[in-house]
């Protein structure tokens, strides 16, 4: 896969064609630096561009997923020669053609609640808990609103953004910012559900899917249909839905599909 970027921060590893990211720095409960920030971009480019790849997982490393902006960080602390902003980190989340699985593995307060969010699928730890906590300190989610709004809508929104109150995983899927609530030692098989059922889909279907739902909701209906009827065309008659097509008629495995060992292995 050729040289993978720097990992002070972070770790990150290819398996069962998911392309997995770690925030690393539990010391600090993977609180966000500018060095972590830039890893986890330069991870999400290496990813979209490895060919192995059919979907991206961001997890943290010990007991919590993401705790927020690093209020303890010194200045200079926990920063690269290059810095990326964080707007651009949940821009490549959201809009990257391969699909971002957030596996919420511990708490995950403030600006780390922008990755879950901007992400495409969530699942989380039943005993996470989470807080849009800017408040409590005099300041507001104001950048990763663009991305939570957009799950939590104006409604719950409201409330967690005025209160900072705690909520727990279960509670994350009842608000629309999480798809399933696990205990949390179940929460890497679950997520191995979703990176093998992710794998028997054409890899070119998953991409088009994910554009499909970031593009569809933000236009009328009559644009709508005019996109996605030309949309629809191009993919029936693109050679991954005859390979499909043929792999159902003749009762066999597409030649996309990628075999997974209980080892956790793919080929």
């Amino acid at each position: 896969m050729g040289n993978q970027p720097g990992t002070e921060f972070t770790l990150y590893e290819v398996r069962s064609g998911a392309a997995v990211i770690t925030l690393n720095r539990p010391e600090r409960r993977n609180a966000l630096s500018p060095g972590l920030i830039t890893e986890v971009y330069d991870h999400l480019t290496a990813a979209q561009a490895d060919d192995a790849v059919r979907s991206i997982v961001i997890t943290g490393a010990g007991k919590g997923f993401c705790s927020g902006a690093d209020l303890k960080r010194q200045p200079g602390e926990g920063e690269s020669d290059r810095i990326v902003p964080y707007p651009d980190l949940l821009t490549a989340i959201w809009e990257g053609e391969k699909p971002v699985i957030a596996a919420v593995n511990g708490h995950a307060f403030a600006g780390g609640l922008g990755m879950v969010a901007a992400s495409d699928l969530v699942i989380t730890a039943e005993e996470a808990m989470f807080s849009f906590s800017e408040v409590r300190i005099g300041v507001i989610p104001a950048i990763i609103a663009v991305v939570c709004l957009r799950k939590l809508g104006p409604h719950h929104g409201m409330r967690l953004f005025l209160t900072g109150d705690r909520f727990n995983g279960r509670q994350a899927v009842e608000y629309g910012l999480a798809h399933k609530a696990v205990p949390r030692d179940d929460l890497w098989s679950v997520v191995q559900e979703e990176i093998d059922a992710i794998n028997l889909g054409g890899p070119t279907a998953v991409v088009e899917c994910k554009k499909l739902v970031r593009a569809v909701p933000d236009i009328s209906l009559a644009e709508g249909f005019e996109l996605t009827q030309g949309w629809s065309r191009r993919m029936f008659q693109g050679e991954e839905a005859a390979e499909g097509m043929a792999a159902f008629r003749e009762k066999r495995k597409p030649s996309w599909a990628v075999a997974v060992d209980p080892s956790g292995s793919s080929s």
